[in-house]
């Protein structure tokens, strides 16, 4: 379905036994990935930016922030912000992750906005004000207060008349 497992990721390394063997995606994006990009393409290494849309969003965020000074910077359009709060975090996290909710933590922007101790990060967020899953799922007014409450600098845009598709 769209919001568990081919149609959307949730960007990390499960842990259960169906999943854990093929759903590494944290590693895949902080090792195997640059490492490809740096072999293939005239990259500058040290010089990594992280982004993504809807869950690819929430991905680019909870890796930034589990990866001080990895990345200069970080965006994400339309993003989960505090998963283990809402609906399609509640269906997905225990699949991947185990009945634990300490665990889901880990994957939570909210949660790691709390936590965070590395070097200064900038948050730079779109958001369409017309995202039929603004208020139920993406809850961007959740990472604008734990970034508030943490001193953790965020640029919350929202983009007026737009979708989660940003069309």
């Amino acid at each position: 379905s769209y919001d568990f497992g081919v149609g959307a990721g949730f960007y990390l390394n499960a842990t259960t036994d169906k999943y854990r063997k093929h759903y590494q995606m944290v590693d895949y994006v902080t090792e195997e990935l640059p490492e490809l990009i740096l072999a293939n393409f005239p990259a500058m290494p040290g010089k990594a930016s992280i982004m993504g849309h809807s869950m690819g969003g929430h991905g680019a965020l909870t890796i930034a922030l589990k990866n001080p000074g990895k990345y200069a910077c970080v965006s994400a359009f339309s993003p989960i912000t505090n998963p283990s709060q809402v609906p399609w975090g509640k269906k997905a996290l225990p699949l991947y992750l185990g009945a634990d909710e300490a665990k889901w933590k880990s994957y939570d922007t909210v949660e790691l906005v709390k936590s965070y101790e590395g070097q200064p990060l900038r948050l730079l967020v779109d958001q369409g004000t017309k995202d039929e899953f603004l208020t139920e799922q993406l809850r961007p007014e959740a990472l604008q207060a734990a970034c508030d409450e943490k001193g953790m600098a965020l640029t919350l845009r929202m983009q007026e008349g737009y979708d989660h598709s940003y069309f």
